[in-house]
């Protein structure tokens, strides 16, 4: 089964591709679930699914089910219980009903899944969220602490300090095993990535942004859509510089990009499925674009550097950020992250600098005497 990301610049128009592409695919035989929150509801039929996300549903299930697992605690400090009807969804439930949704997803019986993510940014977050959400959980419950739950009552008299509950460990593997099945959902190569643009002065920079934020993730951009393009054929002058903008602009995103799928502007908001069928674009091809590998080469012996080939788009000028956290190299280029593992032998290495050359990651590090072995 086949899952597109549609995301794009806010107000690009990646709601109404997203729906125009689960539509055609559907009257074409397949059998399609498209997951937006601001679908038509006229959609929901003849093959094709809508399947929309329920943060408020989702906050309250969740906190209730805590508060039930924290009952006892709760009342030992005379706290009352929440009702249902009392809560009101917190910040971030949105990305989280979006994760659960893209994970539910992956799970029937339909040939395609169309997924209408949020604006590019928001996007990109969401869907760096649930690995970091796991090394959160790693960092704070260590698998080896797991492991000592038997003992627990036995360490607390010990140590003299309360234990944590078995509820606990028990919420952070079901948590751990969600995260865990969405981030599958997105590493999948049979998943791709559709970014809907407007031709106009940002495009190219929001190509760039999203080239740049996938690769940092270990995915790859499949499709770039530009929308609402205007009629070439105007007698009116006004609306032939627009025309001429726009074609220059597009220009520009060929040239980066390669080829673009090209959608008319109607002239109007698109209204009911007729419209959307004359906006449907080209699904992303079957065989997805190359996930960047993030390989590792060795070249002390040549220049003192580790090189990390991460597929980052052509000369990246955004700033820089390299941190050491115990095992791992905390990235940050342009404001996304990437937690990128140590080699073993570097576990004990002192980080003297690092930069990015042609798209790679390379990274010079100070060893402990006599850690590395050198050939003669």
């Amino acid at each position: 089964m086949r899952i597109i990301l549609v995301t794009g610049a806010g107000g690009a128009g990646r709601t109404t591709v997203a729906a125009a592409t689960a539509l055609a695919e559907a009257r074409a035989g397949r059998r399609v679930l498209l997951v937006s929150e601001d679908a038509d509801p006229l959609l929901d039929g003849d093959g094709l699914r809508v399947l929309r996300p329920r943060p408020a549903a989702d906050f309250r299930r969740e906190f209730l089910a805590l508060q039930a697992r924290s009952g006892t605690a709760l009342d030992l400090l005379g706290a009352a219980p929440f009702e249902d009807a009392e809560l009101t969804e917190l910040p971030g439930s949105r990305q989280f009903a979006l994760l659960r949704s893209l994970r539910d997803a992956a799970t029937g019986d339909h040939d395609l899944a169309v997924v209408d993510l949020p604006p590019l940014a928001e996007a990109l977050a969401v869907l760096a969220l649930p690995e970091q959400l796991r090394r959160y959980l790693r960092r704070l419950l260590p698998a080896e602490r797991q492991a000592a739950r038997a003992l627990r009552p036995m360490l607390a008299q010990l140590a003299g300090v309360p234990m944590p509950a078995q509820w606990l460990y028990e919420t952070t593997a079901r948590w751990e095993a969600e995260l865990a099945a969405v981030q599958a959902v997105v590493d999948a190569p049979t998943t791709g990535v559709l970014l809907v643009l407007e031709p106009g002065p940002a495009a190219l920079r929001t190509l760039r942004t999203a080239r740049l934020g996938l690769a940092l993730q270990g995915l790859a951009l499949d499709a770039v859509v530009a929308n609402r393009l205007l009629p070439a054929d105007s007698e009116d002058p006004w609306l032939a510089g627009l025309t001429a903008q726009q074609h220059r602009h597009l220009a520009e995103l060929r040239t980066a990009v390669g080829a673009v799928d090209e959608l008319p502007h109607l002239g109007r908001d698109p209204r009911g499925p007729e419209d959307l069928a004359l906006l449907a674009p080209g699904l992303p091809a079957a065989v997805p674009a190359p996930v960047p590998a993030w390989t590792v080469e060795d070249r002390r012996e040549e220049d003192g550097v580790l090189v990390w080939h991460i597929g980052l788009p052509g000369a990246v000028k955004e700033e820089l950020s390299l941190v050491r956290r115990g095992d791992e190299l905390l990235l940050t280029v342009g404001g996304f992250r990437r937690n990128v593992p140590l080699p073993g032998a570097l576990r004990r290495c002192t980080v003297t600098g690092a930069a990015l050359v042609d798209g790679d990651l390379r990274v010079r590090f100070t060893p402990d005497p006599g850690l590395w072995p050198r050939t003669p």
